[in-house]
């Protein structure tokens, strides 16, 4: 059951350590380093990573390091990949509590400080997010009013992610107590789309999760060269990329979460219904010829044998047989696709006031 403790406000300055991994991303690296270094009630000290940038980003964490004593330059001498450069950087993490932020992201102000208020007040959280905000070109200002706190038990928390099959998390927004970071590891090498996803799931299987509502904590950038819109594009890698995140969280040798199998049968379910979206949404738009749709409905039925007998392989079944001209001349369709419209608006302002 969720919890709502009553505010409180920070006891004492804990410590943050901010890790920041850097690929060509120098330019960004001034703004997201003093947006953590700037943040109010709490000490913070950066490790920053430049992963051999051929791009010259090394010489930028050199002249920040060189001016900030809170600030330690690694630099590789060969690109170790952005699985290695994390880990490397959350192994060291000396604070209280220890924050991963990408080059090109940001944390808003007083963020560290609201986080880190529920994570005194509550020793049993593991780690306490927020609502990030998605910008391209220049972040915009945002509230600071905190409105509540939600605390969930982590096997709650993990429940909620079965049976939604996604991540409610974009991932600049979290702040971690270090000893949890420590106790489970870093990210898993094998799950280069997903790896987030996998440690929130391994955090909450040892520990509550909390989050800060109503204010803004983090800066998401997108733009045309971010991992997101490049290397891991695409939904059929994304859908494959949950999937191996909950394998590996629930029932891989090791796991330690209860009743894994039920659990990663939810979450299974819940990719499968997700990629038979993806195929209907592909027929009624006319991008059947662009998306990958025998895919998602090969997807859908490997991992839920069960998804030919239900009724959204049928929908799509039936958009396939109209055809695209048929689809796009009926009022019924379009209607359909108005209030589909104005559903996936509710469930982004539920996420964004509920954080799942």
């Amino acid at each position: 059951m969720t919890r709502h403790p009553r505010l409180r406000p920070l006891p004492r300055r804990p410590t943050v350590t901010v890790v920041v991994p850097c690929y060509n991303y120098g330019h960004y690296l001034p703004h997201a380093l003093a947006s953590a270094l700037d943040q109010p009630g709490v000490d913070v000290d950066a490790i920053v990573i430049d992963d051999a940038s051929p791009d010259g980003s090394g010489a930028v964490v050199r002249e920040l390091a060189a001016g900030d004593d809170r600030i330690r330059a690694i630099l590789h001498e060969h690109n170790r990949g952005h699985i290695a450069t994390y880990n490397e950087g959350l192994e060291q993490a000396t604070g209280d509590y220890v924050v991963l932020l990408s080059a090109d992201d940001a944390l808003t102000p007083g963020s560290l400080g609201r986080a880190t208020a529920l994570l005194e007040a509550e020793p049993s959280l593991g780690f306490v997010y927020g609502f990030p905000v998605v910008f391209a070109d220049e972040p915009p200002p945002v509230p600071t009013n905190v409105r509540s706190w939600s605390v969930w038990p982590g096997a709650e928390w993990i429940a909620r992610r079965c049976r939604k099959g996604a991540n409610c998390i974009h991932n600049p927004e979290v702040v971690m107590r270090t000893s949890v970071q420590h106790a489970i590891g870093g990210y898993d090498p094998r799950l280069p789309h997903s790896g987030d996803l996998e440690m929130w799931l391994r955090a909450a299987a040892v520990a509550d999760v909390g989050r800060v509502n109503g204010p803004a904590q983090a800066y998401y950038r997108v733009h045309p060269q971010s991992m997101q819109r490049t290397t891991f594009a695409g939904h059929v890698s994304d859908l494959e990329g949950r999937l191996d995140a909950f394998s590996t969280a629930l029932v891989e040798p090791g796991a330690s979460v209860a009743d894994a199998d039920r659990l990663f049968a939810t979450a299974s379910r819940a990719l499968a219904l997700a990629a038979l979206d993806y195929a209907r949404i592909a027929h009624e738009n006319g991008r059947t010829h662009c998306e990958p749709v025998a895919e998602y409905l090969a997807f859908a039925e490997r991992v839920w044998p069960a998804a030919r007998a239900h009724r959204k392989w049928r929908a799509v079944q039936r958009r396939a047989t109209l055809g695209p001209e048929r689809l796009a001349r009926g009022v019924s369709w379009k209607s359909r696709r108005v209030v589909a419209d104005l559903e996936g608006r509710v469930r982004w302002r539920r996420w964004r006031r509920t954080g799942v």
